[in-house]
């Protein structure tokens, strides 16, 4: 089972927010998850996020691969793999 790391979509209507979750890559966006790992709010000025470091690194060790946006947040909260 190939499992990324991804953003899911909650929130109203042009107010975006965001959940990063552990997902089969081929489950539809904002589908079934095997976990959360924290919260993108993009519609802060600046953007905020929180991510639990413990689980993002045994994801990593693990296999899973992160998306672009989620490789940028983890690269700025200081995660890698």
């Amino acid at each position: 089972m190939a499992v990324k790391i991804r953003l899911r979509r909650m929130g109203q209507k042009k107010a975006p927010f965001y959940r990063i979750v552990v997902a089969d890559s081929r489950s539809p966006r904002d589908g079934r998850c095997i976990e959360e790992i924290g919260t993108y709010d993009p519609n802060n000025d600046p953007s905020t996020f929180t991510v639990n470091e413990e689980l993002a690194k045994k994801w990593l060790n693990n296999g899973a691969q992160p998306t672009e946006v989620v490789a940028k947040i983890f690269k700025l909260a200081g995660i890698e793999k």
